[in-house]
């Protein structure tokens, strides 16, 4: 079974052509026109074993708000479609991950319950040009969109791009452990027997 999708999305102020596969190797091509954003999701693939091939252009004129929102709008219905009917997947993930100084812990629940919990001091308001606002809600959109319960802890940490980059990492992580198929799981890990 071949877990991918594509997602397009044009709006006024986006237009976004994005595909995920859940089972890959870790290869990304990715151009969202917002670096800082560039970096975050190249580490989320690497980390996470998912090929991801975003094309995005948005009002970056403007700032990097539409963009990024939408790309994580894209994301979360492409790791949504991309899971199907989640038989024989862990469901939960959970992933720390330290850089530097700083240590991020999340913790994933594929349970068709969107919520974020996001517990982190960013010390900075911007990272480059990057307002670093958008952290929460990137990760909002996504839970969202994919219909996850999104837990994001950043246990201490004083340097925000060290922040951030923990948190992309962990959520590759996290995300790869709860998509991950196991044999001795029958339909889906739910007593209701849906998710």
């Amino acid at each position: 079974m071949e877990r991918t999708a594509k997602v397009i999305r044009k709006t006024n102020e986006t237009d976004i052509k994005l595909q995920l596969s859940i089972d890959g190797e870790g290869q990304s091509n990715i151009d969202t026109s917002v670096p800082f954003l560039n970096h975050m999701l190249d580490l989320f693939t690497k980390h996470g074993q998912f090929d991801f091939f975003v094309d995005a252009k948005g009002d970056i004129e403007i700032d990097d708000h539409h963009t990024t929102e939408d790309i994580a709008i894209c994301l979360g219905q492409a790791l949504r479609e991309a899971l199907g009917d989640k038989k024989g997947i862990k469901r939960y993930g959970n992933a720390f991950v330290p850089m530097d100084e700083a240590l991020a812990q999340v913790v994933i629940d594929l349970s068709n319950r969107p919520h974020l919990e996001l517990r982190a001091q960013l010390p900075s308001q911007k990272v480059g040009t990057f307002d670093t606002e958008l952290v929460h809600e990137f990760l909002w959109k996504l839970a969202l969109e994919a219909r996850m319960n999104l837990h994001v802890v950043v246990h201490y940490g004083q340097n925000t791009h060290h922040i951030i980059e923990a948190i992309f990492k962990a959520l590759g992580r996290a995300l790869d452990e709860a998509t991950t198929i196991d044999p001795r799981i029958k339909g889906v890990p739910s007593t209701k027997g849906m998710l």
